[in-house]
This record gives C-alpha cells, structure tokens and sequence, in this order.
C-alpha cells in the first residue's frame, strides 16, 4: 500500500471526506428503483407470455431476471444499513418488500451483515456473515472429515452453485440460535411473505413451471451474488489481522477489494465493486461509491481488481498466517515435500 494511504491512515480523515457522500438521496433511490424493479416485473410478465410458447425465449429472460435480483439485493442491502434513504421507517419498509423478493429475511440479515462488518479481516471473529476461511495451522490440525467438509465447501461448484440455492432457499428460513426475539420474527414473518409469493406466482404460471424459472432466476443472482461477496474478502493482497494488531481503517482499505467491473456489470451489481468505500463507511447509499472514491486520492491508492485478474481467486483456500498471504491446497503439497527433506 502507498505512502499516501499510510500517512492518512487516521480516522477523523477519511470520515470528514466521506461525511457528504452519507447523505441519502430520494430521486436517486427513487429512479433506481424504478429502473429495477420496473424491468424485474416486465420480465416476470414477459415469461409469463412466453412460458407457453418456448422456453428458450423464457430462460434467457430467467437469466437476465437473475441479474436484476442482484441488483434488487443491493438495494435490500442499503436498506439494511438505513443509508437508501433517510426515513428508517422507509428503509424497513423497502427492505421488506425487497426481502421477499430476494428470499432473504430483513431484520435477521441485517443483525448478522453488521456482525460481517464489525469483525471483517479479524481472524479471532471470523464465522457470521463471512465465507469459510480456514488458516493453514487450523486446516493441518483438522479431522479428516473436517477438512473434507472444507475442501467440499471451498469448491467452486459447491460455493457457487449449490451453496447460494441452499443459502436462499433453506437456510435462511430458519433463524439463527443466537438472534434475538425481533430477529426470529422477521424468519417468520418473511417465510409467510415468501410463501405467499411463491402460492400467488404458481398458481399464475403452474407449479411446474413457476418453480423451474426461480430456480433458474435464484441460481444467476445467487451464483454472481457469493462470487462479488466472495472476490470482495478473498483476493490477492488481503488484510487479515488478530487481536488488537486489527485496525478498522486498514480492514477496509485492505481487507475489502476495489473490484473494477465493466460498466454494465457495475450497474446490474450497484457499485457494490468500491467496496474498499462500502466498509469504510456503509452509511453511503450504494449510488454514492463511486462518487466518494473518485473524491480523494487516499481511496485511489487502492490497487484495482479487474474481471480477469479476479479469477486468480478461484484458486485461494487458505489463510498463512506466516506469509500473511491467502494460498491454494498446492502450497501443503508444497510444505509437505519440504518437512520430508
């Protein structure tokens, strides 16, 4: 990291550089909601024309619907953390709404993405809202089974393709056993919401067919929505510290990548690619990132990921808290033949 970063490592800098950048904006939240969730509906209405006709006019519309979830999640997301706008009684409410949509209850996600936030790149308190990561030491000093459940979890098929599925359409039905009262109640209330949507919808389209396209409209958002969350923790250069040697500032900057993605992949993912911006403060709606990067060169000394450079990351699976870097399984091969010399 340059000196600049360094030697404005200090919080009452970059929060009086971010400070404008919180404001939330009603004609901005407004026209993004209108130019996604406008097209989402369009798009149900249109499969539901086509579904009788072909289903190779539906599933490309099924994919493309998939990338508007993506979006609808992130607006869901800004709800979560009372920055889309500024009444909190409208940000609950559009959360909700959004959480039906996204198969994702409002208030028991919001408890746990605050956890995420609070402890990102902390590997004392790592496990809520964060991808499995093991060290080195603990993967070597694991069972048998414990290691083969982690290698079936890091696998890419597993990690993207089974495991949103399982995410949204399973897990999320259940709270967690640590939530409080009002946390529970927003499963519930979100499971009967959920259910009500998917009677509603299958008795329009037919069961058959209505589960066929959101399997395949869950399975696009659920797939691109681990990857970003995925890219966004796991990449090369990664800040991971323990104890008091953490440091917020520098979790942030460090610890979350500034993934730069062609502009029409940026719109359909709302920004959410500054999120070096994002964990430095998440009060700033997503429609402001990349306003409030461009604003001071302290946030522009961090390196960029790009597409292809980010598919390096399919390859990390480890943390080595010795060369303070992420690794693949290549590197135990590798550590195996050096204690066998």
């Amino acid at each position: 990291m340059s000196e600049t970063l360094e030697s404005k490592n200090d919080i009452a800098v970059w929060k009086a550089i971010v400070a404008k950048y919180q404001e939330a904006s009603l004609p901005r939240a407004i026209w993004q909601m209108v130019n996604t969730l406008g097209p989402y509906a369009l798009l149900w209405y249109l499969m539901y024309v086509c579904v009788s006709i072909s289903w190779w006019l539906v599933i490309p519309m099924a994919v493309l619907a998939g990338g508007f979830v993506v979006r609808i999640f992130i607006i869901f997301h800004d709800c979560g953390h009372g920055s889309y706008f500024h009444s909190r009684k409208v940000n609950d409410a559009v959360g909700f709404i959004t959480g039906v949509l996204t198969f994702t209850p409002y208030y028991h996600w919001r408890w746990e993405h605050n956890i995420h936030h609070a402890s990102s790149g902390h590997l004392d308190k790592r496990g809520t809202g964060d991808i499995w990561t093991l060290t080195v030491q603990e993967y070597l000093e694991s069972s048998r089974w414990k290691r083969f459940a982690y290698r079936l979890a890091r696998n890419p098929f597993i990690l993207f393709l089974i495991a949103p599925l399982y995410l949204f359409f399973i897990r999320q039905r259940f709270p967690s056993g640590k939530a409080n009262k009002r946390e529970r109640q927003s499963v519930y209330w979100m499971n009967l919401a959920i259910l009500g949507m998917v009677v509603g919808l299958a008795c329009i389209f037919g069961v058959k067919r209505y589960l066929l396209i959101q399997l395949i409209v869950t399975a696009v958002a659920g797939g691109v929505g681990v990857w970003l969350f995925y890219v966004q923790h796991q990449f090369e250069g990664v800040y991971w510290e323990r104890g008091e040697q953490w440091d917020y500032t520098e979790a942030a900057l460090k610890g979350s990548s500034f993934y730069r993605l062609p502009r029409i992949l940026q719109w359909f993912s709302g920004n959410i690619g500054y999120h070096h911006i994002h964990h430095l403060s998440a009060r700033i709606p997503n429609y402001n990132l990349e306003a409030c990067h461009k604003a001071d060169p302290l946030f522009q000394t961090v390196k960029p990921i790009t597409l292809f450079a980010s598919l390096k990351s399919f390859t990390f699976r480890l943390w080595d808290e010795e060369r303070r870097k992420l690794v693949g399984y290549a590197h135990l091969r590798k550590m195996r033949r050096e204690n066998h010399r």
